[in-house]
């Protein structure tokens, strides 16, 4: 909408994508601390509270706050994009899809989670996997044949495509997608633990596809040129209002996310590799999302094997918390190495 009132009205400003980026992050974080104490004060009174994992004891205090809260900055984030996007660009416009898409599968789970009283109340898991794997391939499809997207494979450090994967890049940008969402929705353990890798996540990923959007950056760093700009606006959208649900999220949190938040963040953190030509590089960006990953997959694998656990507790916060490390001290230590791994990522760049 901000962009055709430019064109109407020849405010040359509004054409600018930082400029948009940067309306849709207010109106994205004004929106979500205007709704959210609203909403929690609505969760509180309906008893829409988080069902709690009764193996961590530490989490007990936990189990009267309320859940859900994604809705309220995913919702946010698409009214943000939608007075700010311009709308004939089809890579923000699957940015919206995908954030509608995943919102729809963690509802659902959520609500089921909240009237049953019960975390394994929601979707079941093959379920949501059906749901999440059909949603990834729908996106895929629409980015290869709707958008026209390059089917290239790019790795860090390297100017040139490695090879181009033709429709088999459907799969592999849906192995990408499914694979993040689910590991954003594991690191969502602890008060803002997977807030704030998220926004770091997503500011490092928005500085790629703006260089890669842009003629001049991407010649510069050896970058390909793909009309993808757009995309930042979503993205910057996000980061604002995950920076007012921070607000609330930080410990001891007022509110969580659950996994209409987490599931619709890590899928949009995936396609904004794939957009961004990052999904190898996303590897670092999202360095503690790939580490609780795999803390999860050693710890099931250790003990379907030798009958023995690695960890104290699966995801690796958990076994901090079981070793009696206090929870803030896991949650700033988590982001201290998000960041510090984005910043490692976003210097590869210039290494070509």
């Amino acid at each position: 909408m901000i962009y055709y009132i430019y064109s109407y009205f020849d405010i040359n400003l509004l054409q600018y994508i930082t400029v948009r980026a940067g309306i849709a992050f207010f109106i994205a974080l004004l929106i979500t601390l205007f709704v959210m104490p609203r909403f929690i004060r609505w969760a509180q009174k309906t008893s829409s509270h988080q069902p709690i994992n009764e193996y961590v004891p530490a989490h007990k205090e936990k189990a009267k706050t309320p859940t859900m809260g994604g809705i309220v900055f995913i919702g946010a984030t698409l009214i943000a994009s939608l007075f700010t996007i311009q709308f004939n660009n089809l890579y923000a416009v699957g940015g919206l899809l995908i954030l509608i898409l995943f919102a729809s599968i963690g509802f659902i789970d959520d609500w089921g989670k909240i009237q049953n009283r019960a975390n394994l109340a929601g979707l079941s898991a093959r379920s949501k996997l059906a749901m999440q794997i059909g949603s990834s391939l729908f996106i895929g499809i629409f980015l290869f044949y709707a958008a026209s997207f390059s089917s290239d494979l790019y790795l860090p450090f390297m100017k040139n495509p490695i090879c181009d994967m033709h429709s088999g890049a459907i799969l592999f940008w849906a192995l990408i997608i499914v694979a993040t969402s689910n590991a954003v929705n594991l690191t969502d353990g602890l008060d803002g633990l997977a807030t704030v890798p998220s926004i770091a996540a997503l500011i490092s990923l928005s500085i790629i596809i703006y260089i890669i959007g842009h003629a001049g950056f991407s010649a510069y760093l050896l970058m390909p040129n793909i009309p993808v700009g757009e995309t930042v606006i979503v993205g910057a959208a996000l980061v604002g209002a995950l920076v007012g649900f921070l607000w609330f999220n930080s410990h001891p949190a007022e509110v969580f996310m659950g996994d209409s938040g987490s599931l619709t963040i890590g899928a949009f953190i995936g396609y904004m590799a794939i957009v961004g030509k990052s999904e190898i590089l996303l590897l670092l960006i999202g360095s503690i999302f790939v580490i609780e990953t795999v803390s999860v997959i050693l710890q099931i694998g250790s003990y379907k094997i030798r009958k023995k656990r690695i960890f104290l507790m699966a995801p690796i916060h958990h076994h901090f918390e079981m070793k009696n490390w206090a929870e803030n001290k896991i949650i700033v230590r988590f982001w201290i190495i998000a960041m510090l791994s984005n910043l490692l990522a976003l210097i590869t760049l210039k290494i070509r």
